[in-house]
């Protein structure tokens, strides 16, 4: 299919952005120190902060413009030296708005030394319909380093009754250790009322989610817990809830968990349950959620 194929080519206009943001974590001291942070409008991030203690440390990115439109382009850079820990999140849902007929992009690379631990966990995307983005994750690991990310994006704005019917959607994640690839994701969702409801891609159902842990061998115990988590009752919902779809499995020294549904609630309570249960697991500390996620 042809990227543009909704969409004339036009000149990109001299208002988009081309943000960067870099930072680098390291363990001194008994703290997790953020020592070096390099940013271009409109990324920049919080001062950091410690809810749970000096060894991790907490970060919040801020996009001060509000929204990505085409012709963005956004660049992170995300290192952690050894021992390191840290929670990287977004301060609110990020916003992809409609294409003028160029291509949004944003690119994260990360790396993470041995013995360090990064949470990358942003809030929600909203896919506007009419939407051309990709997304492009790169993260290189070292020995008995640890990953959790996450992903929630909803297509469309579906309180006002929007769909996902025009343009273009691709994801693409690469996780590495040690020049090993262990998990290579590749998602593309053209916009198209048949897309939209096949079976085989968003079965009528807005929000789908991955959250994805590199790090440690997954026991099948861990596994049915995490499947289990997601049979919980789960209350103040904003949306009713019509078939939605839970799926755990383990990948190569990790674990991967799958969310297609209708509630933005369900799936961030179910992979705060998940994240939970690996943090004690690897860890012996419970989650602690960050203060922006509150409503």
């Amino acid at each position: 299919m042809n990227q543009h194929s909704h969409y004339p080519i036009t000149t990109p206009s001299k208002d988009f952005w081309h943000g960067n943001l870099h930072l680098v974590y390291a363990y001194r001291q008994n703290q997790t120190q953020l020592i070096f942070n390099q940013n271009q409008a409109p990324l920049k991030v919080q001062r950091p902060f410690y809810p749970e203690g000096q060894e991790v440390c907490h970060s919040v990115i801020l996009h001060t413009a509000g929204g990505v439109v085409g012709g963005d382009r956004l660049s992170y850079n995300f290192h952690l030296h050894p021992h390191a820990q840290a929670l990287i999140t977004t301060a609110t849902a990020g916003k992809i708005y409609r294409s003028n007929g160029t291509i949004a992009k944003q690119t994260i690379e990360i790396k993470v030394d041995d013995d360090a631990y990064l949470e990358w966990l942003p809030q929600e995307t909203i896919v506007f319909d009419g939407t051309l983005y990709r997304q492009d994750i790169i993260v290189k690991l070292a020995t008995n380093s640890h990953y959790l990310g996450s992903e929630i994006t909803r297509f469309g704005r579906s309180a006002r009754g929007e769909k996902f019917l025009q343009g273009e959607w691709r994801s693409h994640t690469e996780i590495w250790q040690q020049g090993k690839p262990l998990w290579i994701d590749r998602q593309w969702l053209p916009g198209s009322e048949e897309v939209f409801h096949s079976p085989h891609s968003l079965a009528g159902q807005p929000i789908v989610g991955s959250l994805v842990y590199i790090g440690r061998e997954i026991s099948p115990e861990i596994v049915e817990k995490a499947r289990n988590l997601c049979k919980i009752p789960l209350t103040h919902s904003p949306l009713p809830i019509t078939h939605p779809q839970f799926g755990a499995t383990r990948v190569e020294n990790g674990l991967l968990c799958r969310y297609r549904g209708s509630s933005t609630a369900e799936v961030r309570n179910w992979f705060i349950g998940v994240w939970q249960l690996l943090r004690m697991s690897f860890l012996s500390r419970g989650s602690c959620v960050p203060r922006v996620w509150q409503i």
